[in-house]
């Protein structure tokens, strides 16, 4: 299945592998505007942009969201607080566009890595070094931020 093998998460399984995984997707439609989930909620799946575009949202204070990125590229991949206790979705999701999606369930996910160790070391290497790299971002963006800050601050 193209759009789980062009996810990062499945980056190095085999074909056999991709084969077991998507015998456990499920397909869903979502409307522009739809959420998927909120930041906090409890994460039972993990998903894969088909078709469409969502946004990534963090919430500041309690009125304001704050996009982090906006996915639209055919096997993106979100949702991965379902791979992490405490399982927890650490942002919210909402279409911006009619959309599709493949998902799986967190329960067949883990059930599956437990059964092929070698896929749960692949899935969980790939997860880790994923999110380094998002820290890395953020580390960037913080650096030019203060910097900013610091300008305006000597004026």
């Amino acid at each position: 299945m193209d759009i789980l093998s062009s996810c990062y998460l499945f980056k190095g399984v085999t074909s056999h592998q991709i084969d077991e995984l998507a015998k456990m997707v499920n397909e869903l439609d979502f409307e522009k505007d739809a959420w998927l989930f909120h930041e906090g909620s409890q994460a039972d799946r993990l998903y894969f942009l088909v078709d469409g575009a969502v946004d990534l949202l963090t919430t500041i204070e309690s009125d304001v969201e704050l996009p982090t990125a906006r996915l639209k590229i055919a096997g993106d991949c979100f949702g991965t607080g379902a791979l992490v206790e405490p399982f927890t979705y650490s942002l919210s999701a909402r279409c911006v566009e009619t959309a599709s999606f493949l998902t799986i369930d967190r329960g067949d996910l883990t059930q599956i890595m437990e059964k092929e160790s070698d896929l749960g070391k692949v899935v969980m290497g790939n997860l880790a070094k994923h999110y380094l790299d998002r820290l890395r971002e953020a580390r960037q963006e913080l650096k030019i931020h203060f910097k900013i800050l610091l300008k305006v601050m000597r004026f």
